[in-house]
């Protein structure tokens, strides 16, 4: 009886355990020990051929040094930059093309880039049709 109690108690906390989050098998402490060059194997091929074969450009090399040097939110225009191990926890103020929009940076968020997640377009809200939007709103009573 005793046994069958710890065995259930077993399953028990297997169920509530937190579950740990892998990025191709990898832990992030295992990705953020390893190089850019290593974490982008485990890239698809467009992010890895960024990376890799045309190497980052100079505003992602100044965001990757202040980003470093200071434990702030930095404001970037880099949306095409490629979110690395290293900026997991970290948080940025993307550029929209009108106004800076916080994004922070999640261990799910690893490989994509920092402007999908700082929507640069807003949804269209369409109201009533204005005074002289079409022939048939003079017939319409004014308020």
């Amino acid at each position: 009886m005793l046994l069958y109690r710890t065995e259930l108690l077993i399953k028990i906390e297997r169920v509530f355990l937190a579950k740990i989050f892998t990025f191709k098998g990898k832990t992030i402490e295992e990705l953020q020990a390893m190089s850019i060059e290593d974490f982008a194997k485990l890239l698809p091929s467009r992010q890895r051929r960024t990376l890799v074969r045309r190497g980052m450009t100079p505003l992602e090399k100044k965001l990757l040094e202040r980003m470093r040097k200071k434990n702030v939110a930095l404001k970037t225009h880099a949306r095409e930059m490629i979110i690395l191990p290293e900026m997991v926890g970290r948080r940025f103020l993307v550029h929209t093309g009108k106004e800076w929009f916080q994004v922070d940076i999640k261990v799910e968020m690893l490989g994509h880039r920092l402007g999908e997640f700082a929507l640069s377009r807003k949804k269209v809200m369409h109201s009533a049709p204005g005074v002289a939007a079409t022939r048939g709103s003079k017939f319409l009573p004014l308020k």
